[in-house]
């Protein structure tokens, strides 16, 4: 039974499984994207996403700001009046009647840029082109307080509960000192504790990266994997799915590597996957191994890169 964070806990879970419904839909679906100014892709199921998650959180935390990936500007400015009435038509499916104005107000709520003592990070779909293939993706949502990781919620809707399960959908979780679990996403099952491998030497360890090669640096993850000994192919997985498997002990080390000496990660890209391993007693650091810092606003400003094991 959870102790603390109890209300945060269940809003969390709650408002990540509708997210997940209605991004399932969309999938399901041909999934037309548009183009944000950074020519990343955004579809309406991100919009959706954000637009439901940082309603609930608004209903019960009401004084929490979320710093969160979209904006209604995206929206209305790139997506235009067809995409907004997508999007609504999604939220009414899932049982969420909303106008336009609503809609781009839940959106917004998520447009915090500044740290605070108590904030949400949030994620509506880390891994866009992955959702676009009809692979890996996952909803992301952190609760940090005083640039502490305090609780996570990670979906993969995707990504079997367990490796040899047949049935995709999975729902992680942690909560700092509590460990790390996981849930189908589909059936009301008592959550299963997770725990990373117990692997030591390279040549057993098996290594996942991003499938997008301008997300890491992979010619030198490969050599660092050749350095280690490390045997096994690389494990290739779009999103915060990586932290998943690393938590689970699917796979033994995550390496985000970065492209530029200048980039600096965003925090809603890690912050989920983050506290899941570390509860599920693995460790993570950036790639000159000091640990990752959650008090610098929207990205880790301290940081450069991502090592997780």
């Amino acid at each position: 039974m959870v102790k603390q964070y109890q209300d945060e806990l269940s809003t969390a879970l709650r408002a990540v499984r509708l997210a997940a419904r209605i991004c399932r839909s969309v999938q399901a679906k041909t999934a037309q994207f548009v183009e944000k100014k950074d020519e990343s892709p955004v579809t309406v199921a991100d919009f959706a996403s954000q637009a439901v998650v940082c309603r609930e959180l608004a209903a019960i935390f009401p004084e929490d700001p979320i710093i969160a990936e979209e904006s209604s500007a995206v929206l209305l400015e790139r997506g235009g009046a067809e995409t907004v009435a997508d999007v609504l038509a999604e939220l009414k499916a899932a049982g969420v009647d909303a106008n336009r104005e609503q809609l781009c107000e839940w959106i917004d709520r998520g447009r915090n840029r500044q740290y605070a003592d108590r904030f949400w990070a949030l994620d509506p779909i880390d891994g866009t082109k992955g959702f676009l293939r009809r692979e890996q993706y996952a909803i992301s949502l952190a609760l940090i307080e005083q640039g502490e990781l305090r609780l996570a919620v990670l979906c993969c809707p995707n990504l079997p509960v367990r490796e040899e399960a047949t049935s995709a959908g999975s729902l992680f979780y942690a909560v700092r000192g509590q460990g790390s679990f996981v849930q189908p996403l589909d059936r009301e099952e008592a959550p299963e504790p997770v725990r990373v491998s117990s692997i030591e030497t390279g040549a057993d360890a098996c290594l996942c990266e991003s499938v997008e090669s301008g997300h890491t640096a992979q010619e030198l993850a490969a050599e660092i994997a050749r350095r280690l000994g490390l045997k096994c192919p690389p494990l290739r997985l779009d999103s915060q799915a990586k932290y998943a498997v690393v938590a689970r002990g699917e796979a033994d080390l995550y390496l985000r590597l970065p492209t530029r000496a200048d980039y600096r990660e965003k925090i809603w890209d890690h912050a989920g996957g983050v506290l899941l391993v570390e509860e599920a007693g693995g460790q993570v650091t950036d790639v000159t191994g000091q640990p990752l810092d959650f008090s610098q606003g929207r990205k880790l400003q301290q940081n450069r890169g991502v090592v997780a094991t």
